[in-house]
């Protein structure tokens, strides 16, 4: 299919994603760039999908993709992008939102030397997430994270972690080597070229992956800091976190396994693939105790 020059594609997967997922799809219909909406949705039993589509009814930018089934989010951009027909895709999560002028103000930093575009992820307080500037989740910068000794890089640079530091000095548009997948802007003709996400995620650290395989391209990874975008954390993760977790702690070990040049030391391999499980295993209480309120929630 041959990709219309101008037109933004947004992308958007949905699983379970409640009220959230009519407030984002609000949000993006309300921008002032062309583009068209798709949402990609892995089974949603909440009635989100039908509220979606009936609000929305006689909004021909608007298209739902059914998968049946959760696929995860790698599979299910994946499928959507197979029926876009903009010349840059924009990966958005459900539980985002952006301004009218997002789409446009993004669009204007891609340049020949740019692959993936991000921006500055913040909560609803206005609070920045780390996850927005990153570098590679390398196992000395991973350790350094988890330990608590990152705080410290101001100081020692040797101790630097996954996440930049947000500092006064930061540039309009940040070279990075991965941006948040909560917004992600990128050519659609790179995304096929590189074969879409790596559906060996299903979710957490595909985004990463992408960045990652972007870079090694020889293309640069962007986060522009000018441009802000609400992130509220969404009811599909909270209401199913050992789910999430156990998905995020897969990704983890397989970036670790594709990519860190320390991987190809079998024990360190096999201490690696301990410390990802016991750390899920440490964290079970907490998962428990956020189970148990999305529960409360849901019947209060």
């Amino acid at each position: 299919m041959e990709s219309v020059s101008g037109l933004t594609s947004v992308i958007i997967v949905a699983c379970d994603s409640g009220a959230l997922l009519a407030d984002c799809v609000a949000s993006v219909l309300t921008s002032s760039a062309p583009l068209e909406l798709i949402i990609s949705d892995n089974a949603s039993r909440d009635g989100s999908i039908e509220t979606v589509a009936a609000r929305w009814r006689d909004d021909p930018r608007l298209h739902i993709l059914h998968n049946g089934k959760n696929i995860g989010f790698g599979a299910g951009c994946n499928r959507a992008a197979q029926l876009a027909r903009g010349d840059m895709l924009l990966f958005l999560n459900p539980d985002c939102h952006v301004q009218a002028d997002t789409i446009t103000r993004l669009r204007a930093q891609a340049q020949a030397q740019v692959g993936v575009i991000g921006a500055l992820i913040v909560d609803a307080d206005g609070n920045a997430e780390a996850a927005s500037r990153r570098r590679d989740p390398l196992l000395r910068r991973a350790l350094m994270t988890f330990s608590g000794l990152a705080r410290l890089e101001p100081r020692w640079p040797a101790l630097a972690g996954m996440n930049l530091a947000r500092g006064d000095n930061i540039s309009v548009v940040e070279d990075v080597d991965a941006v948040s997948g909560a917004l992600m802007l990128l050519p659609s003709s790179l995304f096929s070229r590189l074969g879409g996400f790596d559906e060996g995620y299903f979710l957490h650290c595909e985004d990463l992956d992408l960045c990652r395989r972007v870079r090694d391209s020889g293309l640069r990874v962007a986060c522009v800091n000018e441009v802000r975008v609400i992130h509220v954390k969404g009811m599909s993760s909270r209401a199913r976190p050992f789910f999430v977790a156990r998905h995020k702690h897969r990704g983890m070990w397989r970036w670790f396994t594709k990519f860190d040049p320390v991987a190809r030391n079998p024990l360190t391999r096999v201490a690696v693939w301990c410390g990802i499980w016991l750390h899920y295993a440490t964290m079970a209480p907490w998962y428990a105790w956020l189970w148990a309120r999305a529960r409360i929630s849901v019947r209060g």
